[in-house]
């Protein structure tokens, strides 16, 4: 099961809005790369990444615009 990344920012505030948002979609995420944000310290070099599974990124990308994130998803590759 392959995973796709759908938000990738530094804005802990941002991750926590989309993980309520998926999970009021039904949508199970991953927050990736947390322990390393926290090890590099608050210069920002890397970014957390919000992931869904590929069988809910369709779905994911469209709860995260209907809730205004659209901004901040990643584009499709």
């Amino acid at each position: 099961m392959a995973m796709q990344t759908v938000i990738a920012t530094n804005n802990i505030v941002t991750i926590s809005f989309a993980e309520a948002v998926l999970k009021e979609a039904g949508i199970m995420c991953f927050v990736a790369d947390t322990h390393n944000s926290i090890v590099e310290g608050s210069i920002g070099i890397i970014p957390r990444r919000v992931m869904v599974i590929d069988e809910d990124l369709a779905a994911a990308r469209r709860a995260l615009e209907l809730a205004d994130l659209g901004d901040e998803l990643e584009p499709l590759r």
